[in-house]
């Protein structure tokens, strides 16, 4: 296919959360941004990472120390201590450990092996009116593996959905527009301090960019994830409605409450984890804030 290989970090079976019907949803490694709630933390470095819990690991077990060519593995206080800048990510050592305490996260596979994988569900998403779901990271930072993955989905009729924070050039969305099916479209905070305080970057890109795939006609379901005391505001919330009402194009919005799932790999990963304290939002604060939206006259579905 003339496309190189991608890398992803998980494939998930049965989805029924990311898109319509029953879906396989593909994770694909590398995120533009840094938002500090994030559930999938092994997804925003673009390559392959090892990983360590350290509840899984067998006190007196060292196979992974002896077989790591780079002594970047050792024993400290009946814990294993990675020297990450020794680490030459050879597998080695998650290879040999017999409970999975360390995993290489991220793969490289090719277009055609992957699209193969996907082939196996296709009577789930022929019975269910499903398909295949590129999330992430941000699956728009391999862009033309992206791109190429879509394009035999299309061939082989099977209905894509991209889960996108829209952080890229346009250029890429243009690329793949009319190669998918239904797009999620992730929206944090509006305003442009904000966002780059708790997610790294601007959003005057994200913005513009969704101005302009709603221009074209394209099924767009708004996705905001709601963290109490952040974006879940009265004027935020004010501000996400009147623009995405003044597009034209946005009918379906989808509220996604703050959960603590990736609390734990931040901890697996070596990583400092979130910034300020972070919370769901009361049950009514969210009943109220999608009265709110419906009042804008939109359809509003709380969860994925």
């Amino acid at each position: 296919m003339g496309i190189k290989d991608g890398i992803i970090f998980d494939i998930k079976k049965y989805a029924i959360h990311d898109g319509p019907g029953i879906r396989t949803t593909v994770f694909l490694k590398g995120c533009p941004l840094q938002c500090f709630w994030c559930h999938n933390p092994e997804g925003i470095n673009p390559d392959p990472e090892l990983i360590y819990q350290s509840n899984r690991c067998l006190e007196d077990c060292s196979d992974c120390i002896s077989v790591c060519q780079n002594e970047a593995l050792s024993k400290q206080n009946n814990s294993i201590f990675i020297n990450r800048k020794k680490c030459a990510l050879s597998g080695k050592c998650a290879d040999i450990c017999p409970t999975e305490a360390l995993r290489i996260i991220g793969r490289k596979i090719s277009v055609l092996e992957l699209i193969l994988e996907i082939e196996k569900d296709r009577i789930f998403f022929d019975q269910s009116k499903g398909g295949v779901t590129f999330s992430g990271g941000e699956p728009l930072m391999q862009p033309k593996f992206l791109s190429a993955l879509l394009e035999e989905c299309q061939n082989r009729n099977i209905h894509t959905v991209v889960d996108t924070c829209g952080y890229t050039p346009f250029r890429n969305l243009a690329e793949i527009k009319d190669k998918v099916d239904l797009f999620l479209y992730d929206l944090k905070i509006m305003d442009e301090k904000k966002h780059k305080d708790i997610t790294g970057t601007s959003n005057r890109v994200i913005l513009e960019n969704l101005k302009n795939l709603s221009k074209l006609k394209k099924k767009i379901i708004i996705r905001i994830p709601l963290i109490a005391n952040l974006n879940d505001t009265e004027k935020n919330i004010r501000q996400t409605a009147e623009f995405l009402k003044s597009l034209g194009n946005i009918k379906d919005i989808n509220l996604l409450p703050y959960h603590k799932i990736g609390t734990g790999k931040y901890k697996n990963l070596k990583r400092k984890a979130y910034g300020p304290e972070i919370k769901t939002p009361l049950d009514e604060k969210i009943n109220k804030i999608k009265i709110k939206f419906t009042n804008y006259g939109f359809n509003v579905k709380i969860g994925g």
